[in-house]
């Protein structure tokens, strides 16, 4: 049956490719040019088919001299494949087809459409190709050969000479580059950032932070604020001399009439407008300037801005805005840079985002089975010397650069950082590298920032012979070499946050580099599946999701190409099935890890803001009922025991905690206001909630009020949360037992941590957008107690337990599970999607089409009656009830049945290829 092929967060023409490849017993491509970004993805398929003897033909030309030197080379070393190339600039023809033939037992499989051979027209474009299948024998297959032999016999064999003159020729082409400087414009994650400082000032805010991953454009962004800003005396502040250079470089781009100078141990130019400056020069020198003399400040690598220097600079300096700029916001100390901030967080911009805004450039990961001899059996990996001895095996050597030298990399020379397991590890990597010609280096916490600094710029520089720089850990975070194109992960993955950092070396943009390769040797640990937990992060939705990510070649994933090889793949879904997310076995290996992440810093909840979409301590709160009670079962220190025998505080912050992760933001926002205050008015907490909300309602602040006063729990709510607050006409007090509480400043912090996390988190997910009345978010997970929350509903929550049914005047609320539980009652009820945008749904079994709910529920248009629509594929995972995820709203197109009544609902707006793929399709 013909098809349509697009690029899309299911799969991509990528995944055809490989898969016909795989099943055929001869392949002829006819494409109008091809790059070794798209080559590099076919490799591993090309070598499979050259061990099993099925030939090739390839045919390429010179159109728009697009076709790349490097991906004819690749093609060659392939005995397998014929390679030939149709000359347009000799015929003056025109070259433009792009044409996939696979041959089968009976059949030929043929793709013809828009996709040339890139990687960008493998996943990314939008491109349309067309799947064909037809006889051989039958008319359209032999015009296509008729065609094709036509043109083959009329091109000729690609080899060394052809090669020679042709590279010589584009790189005449590329010496004649026509530039052109134009405005630089803001990307994407800087308008929505410029939109929040905006709106932040608005309010009368005087400070923001900006997190966002290396490469993503922190600097620029600074530098468009201060530019929207109109500011006459900036002062950029950085701890070393090479971020200055570059950042001033970035201002000099962005802005035309200022001055710009430097104030650094050596160079003094205090009088430039914009002044870029160390902060250890600053903090000798602060008395030079008056204490107004900027009215803007831009703070780099923010998350040093608690230490003695910048608190003393900072302290001095009265700016009308201070922005700071870091991708790291944790401190190895007990401070908080949020709280420096006032919680004002203008951007949030992790690596998942980053690649699909094309912030970053894309990388090209390959999961590769480790040699035989390295097992992991036995192996603590967290005892680094016994690692290390595993690992420095000279046959594995021996494989790494075969694997290097199969893969290859983008750009004429090859710039690769290795991960390592440990300093001994190192050294021996660089010394076998150098044995086999393969200049390397090895750089740990032992070297100086001078020979590390001197090591990177030459291996940076195209002319130095330096190839590789081997490390452990100290280029996990802050370090930036631009012009990277391999990263080695030369140990197993431990953490996926780890393995997070250590791409993210690799992805800053940089001339003539079109993607990163990775290459990940993945042996048989039982971690393994870390890997695909770091790749994913929290798009996965359960460990179905994450083992319908692995099938897919992870299509989810925007701007990245993610190739396992079939026992790496065997073995990760296997241990997914195995694995309990939710045990507390698996929630203490991966809080010690998190911990060992901070330097064995006890982690607050606000610690976890940075990496939740890869480790989320609500599920530390989940298993505990609060994260000091998750504390004092992991922690030998006894004080956390201690304040758990304190029953009116667990009573309290188990409260606090049980709301997280919160759907409205009021609560919290009231609640940290009165930390440190007696009483606050509806006034009060309309003008502290405006910097959260574009939209403040005085209607849900009253509801919010009586929802901290309990009016809405059970018996059973009352008696297992402490009161917190008491009302008093429009006002709410702290009770008694609260405020003795804040006494203790150790109950204190915990208090300020769980609201500041709650708060924090909810501006990453919601940001200040209004989603009305009731305030649902599509795509946003809700369990049913959500709702009267959210709707201002006055009534106690128990009476939404236990149905999957809800309403609210005139809105309804329809809670789905497509795959339920068999021991589910509501297991013979049938609910299923039929298309992207249309499903079945089965009533409850006293809905009859005569009167009441069903009648408004079959005849929702005329009765104005707004069908909300959630749903969920399991009940549960792991032994964890599931949340569901709101779709948005629906209206009914058909039904049939009485008591109960099954109904075809159409959603108002269809789903993603992605969610409904999450929703039909069990692994």
């Amino acid at each position: 049956m013909n098809s349509l092929i697009t690029n899309n967060h299911t799969s991509n023409f990528h995944n055809y490719i490989i898969k016909y490849l795989n099943e055929c017993k001869s392949f002829t491509f006819n494409v109008a040019f091809i790059n070794f970004s798209g080559i590099q993805l076919l490799l591993d398929a090309f070598k499979d088919l050259e061990k099993k003897g099925i030939k090739g033909k390839i045919l390429t030309s010179t159109y728009l001299n697009f076709t790349q030197v490097k991906a004819l080379e690749k093609i060659l070393e392939f005995d397998n494949i014929e390679l030939k190339i149709f000359d347009c600039n000799e015929s003056k023809i025109g070259f433009h087809s792009k044409a996939y033939i696979f041959e089968f037992e009976n059949e030929y499989k043929t793709i013809i459409g828009s996709s040339n051979i890139t990687a960008s027209a493998f996943k990314t474009n939008i491109e349309w190709n067309i799947n064909i299948i037809n006889k051989k024998d039958d008319s359209l297959t032999k015009n296509m050969f008729r065609e094709f032999n036509n043109l083959w016999s009329n091109s000729f064999y690609v080899d060394d000479e052809f090669l020679c003159e042709y590279k010589k020729f584009q790189d005449a082409l590329t010496q004649k580059s026509f530039f052109y400087k134009k405005e630089i414009k803001a990307n994407y994650m800087q308008q929505e950032a410029l939109n929040k400082l905006n709106f932040l000032r608005s309010e009368k805010q005087n400070k923001a932070l900006a997190v966002a991953a290396t490469g993503s454009g922190k600097t620029y962004l600074a530098a468009f604020d201060v530019k929207n800003y109109e500011s006459k005396r900036v002062l950029f502040l950085a701890h070393r001399e090479n971020i200055l250079l570059s950042a001033k470089e970035t201002f000099e781009n962005v802005i035309n009439n200022r001055s710009f100078g430097l104030y650094t141990s050596n160079i003094k130019e205090q009088d430039s407008d914009y002044l870029f400056a160390t902060v250890q020069t600053m903090t000798s020198n602060y008395n030079s300037f008056k204490e107004n003399e900027f009215d803007y400040i831009v703070v780099d690598e923010a998350h040093h801005i608690t230490s003695p220097s910048y608190k003393k600079v900072l302290k001095y300096f009265k700016s009308k805005f201070l922005l700071g700029l870091t991708a790291t916001p944790n401190r190895m100390d007990k401070e908080n840079i949020y709280e420096y901030f006032d919680e004002n967080v203008a951007c949030d911009i992790r690596l998942s985002n980053a690649l699909d805004k094309s912030l970053v450039v894309p990388f090209h990961y390959y999961g590769i089975s480790d040699i035989k001899q390295i097992d992991y059996d036995g192996i603590d990996l967290g005892k680094i010397s016994e690692l290390a001895k595993l690992l420095m095996v000279n046959k594995r050597v021996d494989y790494i650069i075969e694997k290097m030298n199969f893969y290859s990399f983008s750009g004429k020379k090859r710039k690769t950082l290795a991960f390592c397991a440990s300093k001994e590890h190192c050294y021996f990597m660089e010394e076998q590298f150098n044995q086999r010609d393969i200049k390397s280096v090895s750089l740990t916490s032992s070297d100086s920032i001078e020979k590390r600094e001197e090591k990177i710029k030459e291996l940076e520089d195209d002319t130095s012979s330096l190839e590789v720089i081997f490390c452990v850990d100290i280029f996990n975070e802050g370090i930036d070499i631009p012009s990277i194109n391999t990263v080695l992960m030369l140990r197993p993955t431990n953490s996926p946050i780890i393995f997070i950092q250590q791409l993210g070396r690799g992805l800053r943009k940089y001339k003539n580099k079109e993607f990163l390769t990775l290459l990940d040797f993945i042996g048989n640990h039982e971690k393994a599946y870390l890997v695909a937990l770091a790749l994913v992060g929290n798009k996965a939705l359960d460990k179905e999701s994450l083992k319908l990510s692995l099938l897919n070649n992870f299509a989810n994933i925007s701007n990245a190409f993610i190739s396992m090889d079939k026992i790496s793949k065997d073995r990760i879904l296997k241990q997914i099935d195995n694995e309990n997310f939710n045990a507390m076995k698996y929630l203490k290996n991966e809080y010690y890890e998190f911990k060992s992440l901070l330097g064995n810093k006890i982690p607050t909840l606000c610690d976890y803001i940075n990496y939740n979409d890869l480790i989320n301590p609500i599920k530390f709160i989940n298993e505990s009922k609060s994260y000091v009670k998750f504390l004092s079962k992991v922690e030998k220190d006894k004080k956390y025991k201690f304040y758990c025998e304190n029953e009116d505080f667990i009573k309290a912050i188990s409260f606090v905690e049980y709301l997280l992760p919160i759907k409205r933001v009021y609560e919290f926002v009231i609640l940290k206001y009165l930390i440190n205050k007696v009483s606050i008015n509806i006034n009060e907490a309309f003008l502290i909630l405006k910097k959260y909300l574009t939209i403040v309602n005085k209607d849900t602040i009253e509801h919010s009020f009586r929802f901290l006063n309990q009016d809405f729990f059970d018996k059973s709510q009352v008696s297992r949360y402490l009161k917190l607050v008491e009302i008093k006409g429009n006002t709410l007090y702290k009770t008694k037992q609260f405020d003795n509480l804040l006494e203790n400043t150790e109950y204190k912090d915990f208090f300020e941590d769980s609201l500041s996390y709650g708060i924090l988190d909810y501006e990453k997910r919601f940001s200040i957008e209004d989603y009305g009345m009731p305030f649902l978010k599509p795509y946003e997970k809700y369990n049913m107690l959500n709702i009267a929350q959210l709707c201002n509903f006055n009534k106690i929550h128990s009476s939404f337990r236990g149905s999957g049914f809800l309403k609210f005047e005139n809105d309804f609320f329809l809670f789905i599970s497509i795959e339920k539980d068999k021991l589910s009652k509501a297991s013979k009820y049938k609910n299923d999607f039929i298309s992207k945008d249309t499903f079945t749904y089965v009533s409850k079994p006293a809905h009859s089409q005569d009167k009441g709910d069903g009648y408004k529920f079959i005849n929702n248009k005329k009765q104005n009656i707004n069908l909300h629509i959630f749903a969920r594929k399991f009940v549960q995972v792991d032994k964890k009830t599931q949340g569901f995820i709101y779709l948005g709203l629906a209206d009914t197109v058909s039904y049939e049945g009485n008591k109960p009544i099954t109904v075809y609902l159409k959603l108002r707006n269809e789903l993603s290829d992605e969610i409904y793929e999450e929703f039909t399709k069990i692994v």
